[in-house]
């Protein structure tokens, strides 16, 4: 019999999409968080409510459209499990330090904030606008289509370092009026130009070390569920606190 040569056939594989692409992706990431940003707080009212939550929903088209997986974005259902128990140990954590700080009379100036005067407020505010315009859309946004894009261009150390830098730095615009509207900082910081510019500087520092913590949570779950927890228990606790405060306080 004549002898045949099999010729090998070679096996598909998805080829790596060139790094160029990557830093063009984190690029537009970039540019779409700080737009969002500028239009909701120096534009409308009702830019201000919506153009986070209406950004987090673009950012997350774009990013599957760009290739990141479901796993990439800290969507998976397989990880939902350990996302949720790090959730409950996140927002466990979160009461004890917040009734801890209420409790000593020290602490428990700085949580005299004005937004949260009355107890409806604080809950409007803690169970709806919270979760809704801010914690959910800003995971999905940092923890979820930042995080995927910048561990393909940089990896694990420039998702902690770059991620948290930016999400710092995100809190400038919000933090604006922070010592005029909380009685315990004014009170440490004074309520001039540079108390002001202290309150920002302190808001940029503290949310940047927050933003450590969600991502480490995000890494070591595979899950967005456990620093949405953690997010939404230091806003939404923190809320609640400062409206038993002031209801303390006043009575």
């Amino acid at each position: 019999m004549p002898e045949t040569l099999s010729v090998p056939v070679p096996h598909e594989t998805a080829e790596p999409r060139p790094r160029f692409h990557a830093y063009v992706d984190l690029a537009v990431v970039v540019a779409v968080l700080v737009c969002t940003n500028l239009i909701a707080h120096f534009t409308t009212v009702w830019a201000s409510i919506a153009a986070v939550p209406i950004a987090a929903g673009v950012l997350l088209g774009l990013g599957r459209g760009r290739g990141l997986g479901w796993a990439e974005l800290g969507l998976s259902p397989r990880h939902w499990r350990p996302g949720s128990l790090y959730a409950l140990a996140a927002v466990a954590l979160v009461l004890a330090v917040v009734a801890v700080g209420v409790a000593v009379p020290f602490t428990r100036q700085f949580f005299l904030s004005n937004r949260y005067a009355t107890v409806s407020g604080a809950l409007i505010a803690s169970m709806i606008i919270i979760p809704l315009q801010t914690v959910i859309p800003e995971e999905l946004a940092f923890r979820g289509v930042l995080h995927g894009t910048l561990e393909r261009v940089w990896g694990a150390r420039g998702v902690f370092a770059a991620g948290s830098v930016l999400f710092g730095l995100w809190h400038i615009a919000s933090s604006l009026g922070l010592t005029s509207g909380n009685r315990g900082l004014a009170g440490v910081l004074g309520g001039g130009v540079v108390g002001q510019v202290l309150g920002i500087a302190g808001a940029v520092a503290a949310t940047a070390a927050a933003g450590v913590a969600f991502t480490w949570l995000r890494r070591r779950s595979g899950s967005l569920l456990a620093p949405i927890a953690l997010h939404w228990s230091l806003n939404g606790v923190g809320a609640l606190a400062a409206a038993l405060v002031w209801h303390v306080s006043l009575n």
